[in-house]
């Protein structure tokens, strides 16, 4: 199991694999705003990115929401549950993602 004890009081620090796809309608601009938008949320609360890969436009695997490619993001992360969370929870808001996976991984 991977775990680092965060400065911040003793919170213990996991690392995770976040993929997220972006709607492929909009401008690369506006695709490049979402994808810093959504990292700005994992390390304003102090997450340590490891790994960013953009994996460029994909055609998916079904239809979602009437789009047939979506633009690929992973991070690898080491944060603290609660910023998993926030993360979890801004993807289910923004309309601009559509669909995010988020997986601990454990060494």
């Amino acid at each position: 199991m991977y775990k680092v004890i965060c400065p911040r009081g003793g919170v213990t620090m996991n690392k995770y694999e976040i993929t997220f796809i972006v709607k492929s309608d909009m401008e690369e601009a506006e695709i490049k705003k979402t994808a810093e938008a959504m990292k700005k949320v994992l390390t304003d609360k102090n997450a340590k990115i490891l790994e960013e890969k953009v994996m460029g436009q994909r055609e998916l695997a079904y239809e979602i929401n009437k789009m047939k490619t979506g633009y690929y993001f992973l991070y690898v992360v080491e944060a603290d549950s609660d910023t998993v969370k926030e993360f979890n929870r801004v993807s289910g808001i923004n309309e601009n993602l559509l669909r995010h996976l988020i997986v601990k991984v454990e060494d």
